[in-house]
C-alpha cells in the first residue's frame, strides 16, 4: 500500500512502527554555534503563508518564535511542558494540554490514536532529539515528524512542528534562511519520506552555515 492511502489503522502506530527503522543519512556538515535569529527564514515563512488570511495569529506564531529563540539559547531540551509553553502564544489560550481524544488530519486521510500512554511515549521520543550518534538534521527532521504524527494539541500541530524543528536547530547555532521546503505534506507510513526530510534539512543547514560564515549565494544547494 502507497504512503498516504486512506485507511481505518491508526497512523500514529504506523509511525512507531517505522520510526525505528528509518534509515537516517549520514551528515558532515559543520556549526560554529554562533548563527543569528535575526536570518532566519522562519518570520518569513510564515508571514508568508498565513499572513494575509489569519494576521492576528500570524503575530502570535511570531511571537512565539521569539519565545522558541530564548528557549534554543538556555539550551534547555525539547519535552512535551515546552511545546504546550510555545502552544499558548501560538493559540492565544491560556490553558493548552494533550489532546484528549483521537486526531485526524489530511482531510480524514491519517488518524491518530490515543492510549494511556500516548503522551508517555510522546516524551520519550522528545528526548531522544539529544541523541548523540544521530546527526542534527535526522534529530531534527524526527521530531518535526514525531509533532505531526503524534499529533499532540487540538489545533497548530503543524506549527508547533516547524516551532520544534527550529527550536533543536537553533539549540545548536543553526537558523534556516527559507523553511519552505520542509513544509510539504508528510505521511506516518513513508519511511523513505523521512529520510528525505534529513537530507533536505542537512542541504538546507550547510547552505545556512555557508552564506553565514563565507557570505555565499545561498541557492539551497
Amino acid at each position: 500500500m502507497t504512503p498516504g492511502t486512506c485507511r481505518a489503522e491508526d497512523s500514529l502506530a504506523s509511525w512507531l512502527r517505522i520510526r525505528p527503522e528509518i534509515p537516517w543519512p549520514a551528515w558532515r556538515g559543520t556549526r560554529s554555534g554562533s548563527g543569528a535569529p535575526g536570518g532566519d527564514g522562519l518570520r518569513d515563512f510564515f508571514t508568508a503563508t498565513r499572513g494575509r488570511r489569519d494576521s492576528e495569529g500570524t503575530a502570535r506564531v511570531l511571537a512565539a518564535i521569539d519565545v522558541v529563540f530564548a528557549d534554543a539559547r538556555q539550551g534547555v531540551p525539547l519535552s512535551f511542558a515546552l511545546l504546550a509553553g510555545w502552544q499558548r502564544t501560538v493559540l492565544g489560550r491560556q490553558c493548552v494540554g494533550f489532546r484528549p481524544a483521537p486526531a485526524f488530519a489530511k482531510g480524514g486521510q491519517e488518524r491518530y490514536g490515543l492510549a494511556a500512554d500516548t503522551r508517555t511515549r510522546f516524551e520519550r521520543c522528545l528526548s531522544e532529539s539529544t541523541q548523540a550518534d544521530l546527526p542534527l538534521p535526522a534529530r531534527a527532521a524526527r521530531a518535526y515528524l514525531d509533532v505531526l504524527f503524534f499529533h499532540p494539541f487540538e489545533d497548530g500541530n503543524a506549527r508547533a512542528a516547524m516551532l520544534a524543528l527550529a527550536f533543536l536547530l537553533a539549540r545548536e547555532g543553526v537558523f534556516l534562511r527559507d523553511a519552505r521546503p520542509v513544509a510539504v505534506m508528510r505521511w506516518a507510513d513513508d519511511a523513505e519520506g523521512a529520510a528525505d526530510l534529513a537530507v533536505l534539512l542537512g542541504i538546507l543547514t550547510t547552505a545556512a552555515e555557508r552564506h553565514r560564515t563565507q557570505g555565499a549565494p545561498d541557492t539551497g544547494g
